[in-house]
């Protein structure tokens, strides 16, 4: 007894010792660790500690997830909320300069910065993400393409480009060029509104970097030409598809069948003297039960005796 008189008296508050006294019983009674934790597990983890403001615990779960094989997801940070800017900030020096910072070297931390960026932009923190790209560039984190994913992303969907290319510029800064997934923001943008002339713009650019094309890109080029309404373009774009071997995503498809309804009825195709093109999409029209054109009609009819294909009115 004479022992705990001793102690100098240090005043609490409630909260603090609230705290305290539930991680000292958590200790006594832990609750049982699975044998094959999974992210979402660790999510679970990382995200109370991170509420309770427990940083040596949020750093011990950010380092084990990774050596059990379980990477970080879109909530890892989400103990992170749109709270008041002044809070937000020391939040975040906390979280950049010591937490994330004082992680095992290599894929835990960079994964660590990586999670914390697509989080802020998830909440729209164009600039708080920002600051975490500063501090894994000063520190040399692993900063990379891929850490501005996230960031190009939303200004491109905002349409804010002018603030897109700045972060561009800045990558360039940082001796990071921009990838494929990096442009094929922009050109899904530009194509999505029908500025057919800068995603051509764009697509020189690329071309002449060495950017070479994928299933995304081919998806936004065929959505621009829908949108802007070019005929011939939609169906250069499809057939580059079919030679270059590219398999069509889901959404490529979808805006291929929009774009046959729009057309259905008419003769378009023919006129334009696109023979094995419109085959692929008098197919689509077969398929959907949409009226041709007399032509069309004609083009069907003699590619199914081509193929030995019954005919069914």
């Amino acid at each position: 007894m004479s022992l705990f008189l001793k102690l100098p008296h240090k005043p609490h508050n409630s909260l603090s010792i609230l705290s305290i006294t539930t991680r000292f019983f958590k200790t006594l009674n832990p609750e049982p660790f699975p044998d094959v934790p999974t992210s979402a597990y660790y999510d679970d983890l990382v995200i109370s500690a991170g509420r309770d403001r427990d940083f040596d615990t949020l750093r011990h779960l950010l380092n084990k997830r990774v050596k059990d094989g379980c990477f970080n997801t879109t909530n890892t940070f989400k103990f992170i909320i749109n709270n008041d800017v002044p809070t937000l900030s020391l939040l975040l020096d906390e979280l950049t300069t010591n937490t994330l910072a004082r992680l095992d070297k290599g894929f835990a931390r960079k994964s660590a910065y990586d999670s914390l960026v697509a989080r802020l932009c998830k909440l729209n923190q164009i600039d708080g993400a920002l600051r975490v790209v500063e501090t894994m560039a000063s520190g040399e984190y692993g900063l990379n393409a891929c850490t501005f994913h996230p960031i190009l992303n939303v200004l491109t969907k905002k349409k804010e480009m002018e603030s897109a290319w700045r972060v561009v510029e800045m990558m360039r800064e940082f001796q990071i060029p921009p990838d494929l997934t990096a442009y094929n923001y922009f050109l899904m943008a530009y194509c999505f509104n029908g500025d057919v002339n800068s995603a051509a713009d764009l697509l020189t650019k690329m071309v002449r970097e060495g950017v070479s094309a994928d299933t995304r890109t081919y998806d936004a080029l065929v959505l621009g030409a829908c949108k802007a309404g070019k005929v011939d373009g939609a169906l250069v774009v499809l057939r580059s598809m079919v030679d270059d071997g590219v398999p069509m995503l889901l959404s490529t498809h979808m805006y291929a069948v929009k774009f046959v309804r729009c057309f259905a009825g008419k003769d378009t195709f023919i006129e334009l003297r696109r023979f094995d093109e419109a085959k692929l999409v008098v197919e689509e029209m077969k398929k959907r039960g949409l009226e041709m054109g007399e032509k069309l009609k004609d083009l069907y009819q003699m590619n199914c005796k081509d193929q030995n294909i019954k005919i069914i009115n």
